[in-house]
């Protein structure tokens, strides 16, 4: 390919609808990968090592951020998440356009690593929703939900002021148009 790809920060609260988007859109924008995370909690049932992560040891986690191997990382709740930089930059070589599906305080570190990334900002229509669909998907324990919420209106209003375009996801049709429009360089 001729020209390096672009990064993309696909980020907003949990429960948000990020992942099912991003899975929604990368079936018709080719050019563009997932960047797989690297994190020190614990696999959840089904998630297989390389493909859903890179499941890392504190250790193992320590050395690379030692080594300033990350793009960007944050503890988040229950464990740290990380974006391994060569990673990215490989794929970008490659003329591959990278999403990195990753929090709101990852998005900000990469935001000052590389300023020509797009930055997405992904928001439920309301708290209200977001609740609903933290509870229906059923990964967190009622602390940890409680956690998410407490932190989703900040991260709303970081969203809203730091990023590049912000999609309400209430129409999931809607919203996967929005998306692939983005990664197609057609969206704002």
């Amino acid at each position: 390919m001729d020209s390096r790809g672009t990064v993309f920060v696909v980020a907003g609260p949990s429960g948000a609808g990020k992942d099912t988007l991003i899975k929604r859109a990368l079936q018709v924008v080719p050019r563009a990968r997932l960047s797989i995370s690297a994190t020190t909690r614990a696999p959840r049932e089904g998630e297989e090592h390389g493909r859903d992560y890179h499941f890392l040891t504190e250790d193992e986690f320590d050395r690379l951020v030692g080594e300033g191997a990350f793009l960007e990382w944050a503890r988040v709740f229950s464990g740290r998440y990380g974006t391994l930089s060569s990673d990215v930059e490989k794929m970008r070589d490659e003329g591959i356009d990278v999403i990195l599906e990753i929090d709101v305080q990852g998005a900000l570190q990469v935001k000052d690593k590389l300023p020509d990334a797009r930055f997405v900002f992904i928001m439920p229509s309301s708290l209200e929703v977001l609740e609903e669909r933290l509870r229906r998907r059923g990964l967190d324990s009622e602390p940890e939900i409680g956690k998410r919420l407490g932190i989703a209106p900040k991260e709303i209003e970081i969203g809203k002021r730091e990023f590049d375009v912000i999609i309400v996801n209430d129409e999931l049709e809607k919203a996967t148009e929005e998306l692939v429009s983005v990664l197609k360089g057609e969206g704002v």
